[in-house]
């Protein structure tokens, strides 16, 4: 059998044909455009259509397709959207109206997770988790090889690490993901720039045209001081919220995504693996959760969506 995975973005509709085995065969991408629910549900359904005709097979032939989306799912329903004005949408319903094949729904952290487990970095755990270091925090839980999606989806980006501290969009103060996310590492850089005008900051910035996640990793890497100073208030955040979570859950794996994760291994991977070492229980015993880089990149939203129906 074959599956079918789309990847609902920002701007962009990707739809993908995946074997059993998880390899992508076909793609087909598609600007977003939406109106209604009814047309969204028409649009998506026709790119699975069009994604089976690019591999050659019968609807028949395809098992389920799965969609990534950026909110809140529940079976195959839209509970809320962050991007996409649609709350409390029946999208399966209307979804099959055009293309007759089961459809599950999962938010973007969770495909992430999905995609890894079965072809990335958690091959072969049973409790792995990916955290994805983007706009904000994102969380996908697979605990005793099922994954805790839907309703129960993971908000670990709201897991409050600092009492008080910075005002968060969900309405609480001091979410981990006001610390972690690629949006406050811009913040802290914005800041170090303010601070230290002789910075290799700005030299940085001015070359790549503006201030991303990637400027302080890479004025540290010329042995920037202010630099590296930013990478570790960084680093020592985002360690901070991996150890709860490690603590509540403890799992074998948790992979870190999203383009922060891309950073170089001595300024990210190293130092937050020796914070978690020394600060989480699991150093007074016990399993000993693994830090690793998620492999699939831009990909690992569509094999997820396309793979969920097997963790469901």
């Amino acid at each position: 059998m074959y599956y079918i995975g789309i990847d609902v973005g920002g701007t962009n509709l990707k739809a993908g044909l995946v074997d059993e085995e998880g390899k992508i065969l076909e793609v087909e991408r598609i600007p977003l455009r939406y109106e209604s629910p009814e047309q969204f549900a028409k649009v998506v359904a026709d790119l699975a259509v069009t994604v089976t005709e690019k591999g050659g097979i019968s609807a028949e032939e395809v098992a389920w397709v799965g969609m990534g989306m950026p909110g809140s799912v529940d079976g195959g329903n839209v509970r809320y959207l962050t991007n996409i004005p649609m709350e409390n949408v029946p999208l399966e319903e209307l979804f099959r109206k055009h293309f007759d094949r089961p459809l599950y729904l999962g938010n973007d952290a969770d495909c992430a997770a999905v995609g890894e487990y079965f072809s990335g970095a958690g091959k072969g755990t049973k409790d792995f988790a990916v955290v994805t270091l983007g706009t904000g925090v994102g969380c996908g839980l697979i605990l005793g090889g099922h994954l805790q999606g839907g309703a129960a989806s993971s908000e670990a980006g709201h897991l409050v690490i600092v009492h008080g501290g910075e005002q968060c969009n969900c309405g609480r103060k001091g979410c981990w993901e006001r610390y972690a996310s690629a949006t406050a590492l811009i913040g802290f850089t914005k800041k170090a720039m303010e601070a230290h005008p002789e910075s290799a900051l700005h030299a940085v910035a001015e070359k790549n045209g503006v201030v991303d996640g990637r400027t302080a990793f890479e004025a540290a890497l010329q042995g920037d001081e202010t630099g590296k100073a930013v990478c570790r208030e960084y680093v020592e955040y985002l360690a901070c919220g991996l150890n709860s979570l490690i603590n509540i859950l403890r799992p074998e794996m948790v992979a870190l995504g999203g383009g922060v994760a891309a950073a170089p291994e001595e300024l990210l991977l190293q130092p937050v693996r020796e914070l978690v070492a020394k600060e989480s229980f699991s150093s007074h015993g016990g399993r000993v959760t693994e830090v690793v880089r998620a492999e699939l990149g831009n990909d690992a939203g569509i094999i997820g969506a396309a793979l969920l129906g097997r963790v469901v």
